[in-house]
């Protein structure tokens, strides 16, 4: 195989591929600092505050796997300009969008355009740059962009939604013109082979999930025995379960159901699945407090929430070195109690809460915590499992850590709304609410961190029940570092 790049990392080539990494990362990011200003300024209810994470989040995780099918299939280059094409075109609908159906449409159309883009992504830095000092470079600059867009977009998401909330989309439209130049003149399309696409599968896990977030989410505003509501759910459920028996039938499907055959694995996937739904409710609902109750910035907000950040920044570092020397359910079980007291604490706090010291140690053991978490669990998924499967696993906790975020989300707002209508506070602009009304928003918001608190004690007692030693998670470490390079 030819490379383009055959003795240095740094080069066009490397800005494309982790362009897009940083393009994706920032959106998810930018996005939970503006909803705000998007109510305010848009009526967004409570219900579509939440569906503008939603619905990108459901499709992104929901249409990954088959996105990576799609680059395999047809070629990965080919795919990636797709994809980003898609995203960019979804991004300027999205700064135009005048209504709240628009907005939330848009966002889907963005979450499916970074499906297709994103698992391509990786898969190009390992065919486009050579094997050796120039690939590990590559790969070195593409992961860091995961922690740069993290602390970037809370800036950059925070200065741009002060000055007008439309450019936090309007932003990725020249960044994705530029990724797909780049993408045609300096990334050269891997070899494929017609593979058959579950596609059917696809549609009807990602149709499942969306039914049953729906109802979900709209069952508090349109009334749990509506017949709108009722549909839903139960449509969902059985969406659920043809989804389950049509995977065991197709030759190709995007759940294999040998992956599931080790107890410790499935539980690693379901508290993978905790984790970020956790983690996405977190910052979700503590960004709306931030704004909403103690009445900070945009700006202020994002710059504010960077200790949390960072705190994940210094836990991931730990936890690589920890899983050397000791069992994976004493990590992890540790990490969850640190993690559920900060959030039980957090769930105490009101309107006179101080940043200093009070917040600024909650975000920072809350963060550390979390990254604790995310770096262990996706190793005990790949624990004692050959080269051939690193990939396939891999993208499978991918998913569900992808989807941890949008089912969350949708399912705890309802949580929120339905303990602030009970004070007696409103569904309506936060800048139009009486003091009476911004405690009751606040205790809403607080309560999704109690139940966010019980649903990480349920993630730390799962993890007591893993069998995995230090060295197992050494082999899967090295195996994964191996599977990456090759």
């Amino acid at each position: 195989m030819q490379y383009p790049v055959t003795t240095r990392a740094f080069g066009l080539a490397i800005l494309v591929l982790s362009g897009l990494q940083l393009m994706v990362v920032l959106d998810g990011t930018v996005m939970i600092l503006a909803l705000p200003r998007l109510q305010d300024e848009m009526g967004l209810s409570s219900a579509g505050s939440a569906w503008t994470v939603t619905a990108y989040g459901l499709p992104f995780a929901g249409l990954m796997l088959l996105g990576g099918r799609l680059g395999d299939s047809f070629g990965r280059r080919r795919m990636l300009i797709l994809g980003v094409a898609l995203f960019t075109l979804a991004s300027a609908l999205c700064g135009m969008a005048q209504n709240e159906a628009w907005l939330i449409a848009a966002r889907a159309l963005q979450g499916t355009g970074a499906a297709i883009a994103a698992p391509t992504a990786f898969a190009l830095v390992a065919s486009t740059f050579a094997p050796g000092p120039a690939r590990n470079q590559a790969v070195a600059i593409f992961g860091s962009m995961v922690g740069i867009g993290s602390v970037g977009g809370l800036v950059l998401g925070g200065a741009l939604t002060e000055w007008d909330w439309r450019w936090i989309f309007w932003i990725n439209v020249p960044i994705g013109i530029l990724i797909v130049i780049g993408a045609i003149y300096q990334l050269r399309d891997t070899e494929h082979q017609r593979i058959s696409l579950d596609v059917r599968g696809a549609v009807l896990g990602t149709a499942a999930c969306a039914a049953i977030v729906f109802g979900a989410t709209e069952g508090p505003s349109m009334g749990w025995d509506s017949p709108v509501i009722l549909g839903s759910l139960l449509g969902g459920l059985a969406l659920l379960i043809v989804f389950v028996f049509a995977e065991r039938s197709v030759a190709n499907p995007l759940l294999p159901w040998s992956l599931f055959d080790s107890r410790d694995r499935v539980i690693s996937f379901v508290a993978i699945f905790l984790a970020s739904g956790v983690l996405g409710a977190t910052t979700f609902f503590v960004a709306q407090f931030l704004q909403n109750v103690l009445g900070y910035s945009p700006l202020m907000a994002g710059l504010a929430s960077i200790p949390f950040t960072l705190g994940a920044g210094v836990g991931t570092a730990v936890a690589s070195k920890a899983v050397q020397y000791a069992q994976p359910r004493w990590l992890l079980a540790g990490a969850a109690t640190l993690l559920a007291c900060g959030l039980y604490f957090g769930s105490t706090l009101d309107g006179s809460a101080q940043y200093v010291p009070t917040l600024l140690i909650l975000l920072s053991v809350v963060g550390f915590s979390v990254g604790m978490a995310i770096v262990i669990l996706p190793l005990c998924v790949l624990v004692g499992v050959d080269m051939a499967h690193i990939g396939p696993l891999s993208a499978v906790g991918q998913m569900f850590m992808n989807m941890g975020t949008p089912f969350a989300v949708g399912l705890l707002s309802p949580v929120a709304l339905s303990r602030t209508l009970s004070l007696g506070g409103t569904n309506g602009k936060a800048a139009d609410m009486t003091p009476l009304q911004i405690d009751a928003l606040g205790s809403g918001y607080t309560l999704v961190l109690l139940v966010c608190a019980i649903g990480t004690a349920v993630m730390g007692l799962l993890a007591l029940t893993l069998r995995y030693t230090p060295a197992q998670l050494a082999q899967a470490q090295h195996a994964q570092d191996e599977a990456q390079k090759s």
